[in-house]
């Protein structure tokens, strides 16, 4: 009678052990899929074609998958900008008499965190440190300045290929509650506009 007893109770652990493995052998298998390494960069790039005003933008991304739905990503990116940050897209956006009088160069690491929620939607946050330099009219240095910047997303990704190529259209907004150094000149300017910009998001990379 023990010797049946116990042949119950391991037939039952067993049953629960495999119970307990399988979805983590089901998870690995997914993981797998997630590939966990990506690079790439944004369609924004596409206004460096702008003749009249070239920014001169630069982004490259870069990022690891910690899980099927955690990632951290680190960006670099450097333009060049004269007009203030607070414009918002529309008929001011670059007008006559609302810019710098020069423009400035920003260097900016960034680095996040993107979290999937359902299939393919997601939400990002973004710390962008921006070392700038301003210039004047006649392209003469009149300082440096820092800004950190604050951005977070609501997007959805598009996988391509098995998964190896991925567009993530997406809305955001940049706040930016730390800004020094700002030029006398520039920032009777900028003033007039509140310290937070609503900005599309078009990312795009190749995961391996």
């Amino acid at each position: 009678m023990q010797k049946h007893i116990l042949l119950i109770g391991f037939v039952f652990m067993m049953a629960s052990t495999l119970q307990v493995n399988a979805p983590k052998a089901q998870d690995a298998k997914q993981d797998s899929t997630y590939r966990k390494f990506f690079v790439g960069s944004t369609l924004l790039l596409l206004g460096n074609f702008d003749k009249t005003n070239n920014p001169g933008y630069v982004q490259l991304n870069a990022g690891y998958r910690i899980t099927p739905k955690d990632v951290v990503q680190f960006r670099f990116k450097r333009s060049i900008y004269a007009w203030p940050l607070g414009i918002p897209f529309g008929p001011s956006f670059d007008a006559p008499g609302l810019n710098y009088p020069g423009h400035a160069r920003i260097l900016a690491p960034q680095i996040g965190y993107q979290r999937f929620w359902w299939k393919g939607v997601y939400t990002s946050i973004y710390a962008l440190n921006a070392f700038e330099k301003y210039l004047d009219e006649n392209n003469k240095k009149i300082g440096n300045g820092y800004t950190l910047y604050l951005d977070t997303y609501l997007g959805y990704q598009f996988t391509f290929f098995k998964n190896r190529f991925f567009f993530e259209p997406a809305i955001g907004i940049s706040y930016w509650p730390v800004r020094t150094n700002v030029p006398a000149s520039f920032k009777a300017v900028e003033q007039k506009w509140p310290n937070y910009f609503i900005q599309p998001g078009l990312d795009f990379g190749f995961k391996f």
